[in-house]
């Protein structure tokens, strides 16, 4: 079985998603997990996705970062995987773990990839400090204080992080860090007591 699995960052890139979806769909996959969520969260289609996979069957992402943050997740789900007989199977760079050499071709271009985001942070970095040094960083931008209020209520109410963060549209990494605040704020201020 073709076992397909799609992922982006946040839900405001629902065209990358569709997209994804739509290429995992016309290239036979007959499960596809899909979330919307940053790679260095907690993927839990990722795991339900590797945990769903059995011997003879091959798992599918339409590109490399969907899959991996760095070359050791990358290879610490690809032994995973390995250990359940499952092969790897990226679409855009047409590899295939079913071969040594598409093995090694995977292993190189996961480093060549975490090389270029941890360059892109850099570089990121550099512009913050630029701008800050010439008093035109802004920072994040807060959100407003009835979101603020929303979310602490949806929480409460027992809504799901995603959800919350899909009715308010809203990035998930703003719910987690937003319920974080609040959090600390509220042991601030038993401590304080």
């Amino acid at each position: 079985m073709d076992i397909g699995y799609a992922r982006t960052s946040t839900i405001e890139q629902e065209a990358g998603f569709e997209a994804q979806l739509r290429e995992l769909e016309r290239c036979g996959c007959e499960k596809v997990f899909k979330e919307q969520v940053s790679s260095v969260a907690q993927r839990a289609q990722l795991e339900a996705a590797i945990e769903f996979a059995r011997v003879g069957d091959t798992f599918v992402v339409t590109k490399l970062d969907r899959l991996a943050r760095s070359i050791t997740d990358l290879l610490q789900t690809l032994r995973r995987l390995e250990l359940k007989k499952v092969e790897v199977k990226i679409l855009n760079l047409g590899l295939d773990t079913r071969t040594p050499t598409g093995k090694l071709i995977l292993t190189v271009l996961g480093g060549i990839a975490q090389f270029e985001r941890e360059m892109m942070l850099e570089r990121q970095r550099e512009g913050i400090a630029k701008a800050k040094k010439e008093n035109k960083y802004k920072g994040r931008k807060p959100i407003a204080e009835e979101k603020r209020a929303a979310i602490l209520r949806l929480a409460d109410e027992g809504t799901t992080k995603a959800a919350i963060a899909k009715q308010l549209n809203l990035g998930q990494a703003t719910v987690y860090r937003e319920l974080a605040n609040a959090r600390a704020l509220s042991t601030e201020c038993a401590a304080a007591q």
